[in-house]
């Protein structure tokens, strides 16, 4: 992480204090640094501790204040744990980057619990902790929300119909709440990643040296969220626009298949007969 203090993002707008889900490495952290170089404190919330403790490490060394909660989103205490980490601080910001493809298979091939908990914490979790902090926001009258989502929410495709689905889902919210709350001056943004190179992809198993493959890297994401934040609902990081955009015309039968040759011969895989 190399951000340095910059304008893109306001303190009195969008803090004294951010809390960022999905923090401790990839696109998360790099909003970290980046919120901190604005002098925002953060919070940060992952599953892992080691991987928390080394990002707060860095980040504090901005001169900020810092706090980890080591906690499972998919948990059905996880917002109440949140709001009980928070409870003394305003937050003026929420980042929900949590949500990867915990569970990539052909949806009946797959387990029922792992789709749950995937839904859990692309759907249930964004929801709870918006609604929590958002209320804090409206009352203030300032703040804001980002909400990661992926190009997935705009087309179906094998192996990702629920993570797929929920992220669709989050779009749809995210566009919601961005006219019920753009009256209050607080703003809200559906940031869509297309490949972008984070551990969590590369732990998924991912090849970022597909020829043809348009890949991202986090700091720059990070950024566009940032400097996109207050022209919501939506921004398509990455370079990805015009795929988004193909992916949302009428016919969606071949949208789906079209995408879904696409992404068979950019992995290599056997070309679908279908």
């Amino acid at each position: 992480m190399a951000a340095e203090p910059n304008d893109i993002i306001d303190p009195h707008r969008y803090g004294p204090w951010a809390v960022i889900a999905g923090g401790s490495e990839g696109v998360g952290a790099e909003f970290a640094d980046r919120l901190a170089a604005a002098g925002i404190n953060i919070v940060l919330l992952a599953r892992r501790e080691g991987p928390l403790a080394e990002t707060a490490e860095r980040v504090a060394a901005r001169g900020v204040q810092v706090r980890t909660l080591a906690v499972d989103l998919t948990a059905p205490d996880a917002a109440a744990r949140v709001a009980t980490a928070t409870a003394d601080v305003e937050v003026g910001l929420l980042v929900y980057n949590a949500g990867a493809n915990t569970h990539s298979a052909e949806f009946l091939d797959g387990d029922l619990e792992a789709f749950a908990a995937m839904n859990a914490l692309n759907v249930t979790a964004p929801l709870a902790l918006v609604h929590h902090f958002g209320r804090g926001m409206r009352a203030r009258g300032r703040g804001g929300i980002v909400l990661v989502g992926s190009l997935t929410g705009y087309c179906g495709s094998a192996r990702h119909t629920v993570y797929g689905g929920s992220k669709a889902y989050l779009r749809i919210f995210a566009e919601s709440l961005w006219l019920e709350l753009r009256e209050h001056n607080v703003d809200v943004l559906h940031l869509v990643l297309g490949v972008t190179r984070t551990p969590a992809m590369a732990r998924a198993g991912l090849n970022f040296d597909i020829p043809g493959m348009l890949v991202a890297e986090p700091a720059d994401v990070a950024r566009e969220g940032l400097e996109q934040l207050a022209n919501g609902p939506v921004f398509v990081a990455g370079g990805n626009a015009e795929t988004a955009a193909r992916s949302s015309g009428p016919d969606r039968a071949a949208i789906v298949l079209g995408g879904h040759r696409r992404m068979q011969k950019l992995i290599g895989a056997e070309p679908d007969p279908r």
